[in-house]
Order: structure tokens, then C-alpha cells, then sequence
């Protein structure tokens, strides 16, 4: 009888010890979770939350929005006939680029304008050339080694932000994205709009591709530009160039959404 007493005193510390392991071994399990837990919600807050994308248009101000022109399109953009339906060469002297200059040349593709602006602006300036295709600033960039052009720069942007600094662009070249663009110019810069004539049905580009002089000054108006000068003498295009408004308000910008 004496034994099984000392037997039955043996083995209960030992299922008290393990109970009280158990629940310290709990303890320190939940309190590990929830120092993971914190650390986790506060890494979520100091990531920076990537901004919610505008809703996609399909026409602007009367406008049918195009689609935009796939990277396997990039023959076409090298087509040997662009030089006479295009004149490349008399545009670039209108654009009256100079040394030291930042351009952007917004919707690149694969560097056909920019490879022609970059001797241009010389060692001090620089090619910014956005496109949001990455196979199409892939391309750029390997003609970037072919040819030893050094002063092109390639951004990735998306539809609606051309990442581009605050007033850092002497000149763009632009495609959609007024605001963002407007916002990067430097307080003299100015915006190159070079479309194909809507006015010209001769033209043989689809009506989504062109537009229209009034079409342009309606749209980059009611974006706060105003129209400094033109040049009418290519053969498919019109050239716009287009400078800030300083009187544009932010009451107008948010009337425009």
C-alpha cells in the first residue's frame, strides 16, 4: 500500500510540471505570433501603397482613344518609306533642340525619334524616353549598344504616369497623360505635339490615329497649355508646341475629371 502511495506521489509533480510547460510553451507561441503580427502590420504601413490606377477611357472630350500600337509593330515604325511620308529629318530641325537640353520623348517605342534627338542635346542633355511596353524599351536599349548612344535614359511608365521628376523636362514629346506631363516641364519648357492630320482624309493612318488642330488645342487648353507656335509644312503631320498656362487654376484641373 505504501509503494502505490509513493507511486501515485511520484508521477503527480510530473503531470503538473508538464501542464505548466505546456501552457508557458502556449504563452510564448502566442506572444511570438503576436510580435510577428505587429511587425508584419507595420512593415504593410511603412511600404508605400502604390496609387489606385485612374479608370481606363475610351474617348476623351469627343475624342476616340486609341489603342496603343504593339511592340511587334516595331518594322513598321522602322519602315523605310517613313523618311518621305514623315520627313524625320525637317522635324527634328523644327524642334530646334540645343545642347544640354532634357527631353522626353513619351510613347519612344524602340528610339526612332530619340536615337535622332540625343546628338542633338549633346554629352549635357539627355534623352528621357518613356514607353509602357518593356519589350519596346528592350529594344531601345540594345540599340543603345549597337550604336554607343549614351545619353538616352528609359523609363517604364504606365497609361496614366509617366514617372517623370516634378519640372525636370526641357521638351516632350508627347502622347496621352497631359497632366503628368504639364507637372514635369520645367516653368519654360515645352510639349511638341506631332500627330497625324485628322482634317486630311488622304492621310493613310486610322481615324483613331490622328487628330485634329482643334481637337489638340481643345484637349491641352482644359490641361492648362496654351499654343505657342506651329508648323504645318510635313506631309502627314501637323507639329503643336505648347507651353504652360501659368494662369491655369487647380479649380479647372479638377473640373476636367
Amino acid at each position: 500500500m505504501s509503494i502505490q502511495t509513493l507511486s501515485l506521489r511520484s508521477h503527480a509533480p510530473s503531470r503538473c510540471y508538464q501542464a505548466i510547460i505546456a501552457l508557458m510553451t502556449l504563452a510564448c507561441w502566442l506572444t511570438a505570433l503576436d510580435a510577428m503580427t505587429i511587425t508584419a502590420m507595420a512593415q504593410q504601413e511603412a511600404k508605400p501603397q502604390k496609387p489606385t490606377p485612374p479608370k481606363p477611357l475610351t474617348t476623351y472630350m469627343g475624342r476616340r482613344i486609341a489603342l496603343t500600337m504593339s511592340y511587334h509593330g516595331i518594322p513598321w515604325l522602322n519602315r523605310s518609306e517613313r523618311i518621305d511620308e514623315e520627313r524625320p529629318a525637317e522635324l527634328l530641325e523644327q524642334l530646334q533642340l540645343k545642347d544640354g537640353m532634357v527631353v522626353c520623348d513619351m510613347g519612344c517605342g524602340d528610339g526612332y525619334h530619340a536615337f535622332q534627338m540625343a546628338p542633338k542635346v549633346g554629352p549635357s542633355g539627355k534623352i528621357i524616353a518613356v514607353d509602357i511596353q518593356p519589350e519596346m524599351l528592350q529594344e531601345l536599349s540594345r540599340k543603345m549598344k549597337q550604336t554607343e548612344i549614351h545619353n538616352i535614359d528609359t523609363v517604364l511608365g504606365e497609361l496614366w504616369d509617366p514617372k517623370l521628376d516634378p519640372e525636370s523636362v526641357d521638351f516632350a514629346y508627347p502622347v496621352q497623360m497631359l497632366s503628368a506631363i504639364r507637372k514635369s516641364l520645367k516653368t519654360d519648357g515645352m510639349v511638341a505635339l506631332v500627330e497625324f492630320r485628322a482634317e486630311d482624309p488622304t492621310v493613310p493612318i486610322k481615324p483613331e490615329h490622328k487628330m485634329s488642330k482643334a481637337q489638340a488645342k481643345k484637349e491641352f487648353k482644359k490641361n492648362g497649355f496654351k499654343l505657342v507656335r506651329e508648323y504645318d509644312k510635313l506631309p502627314w503631320q501637323h507639329v503643336m508646341f505648347f507651353a504652360r498656362d501659368e494662369s491655369h487654376t487647380e479649380s479647372e484641373e479638377e473640373s476636367k475629371n
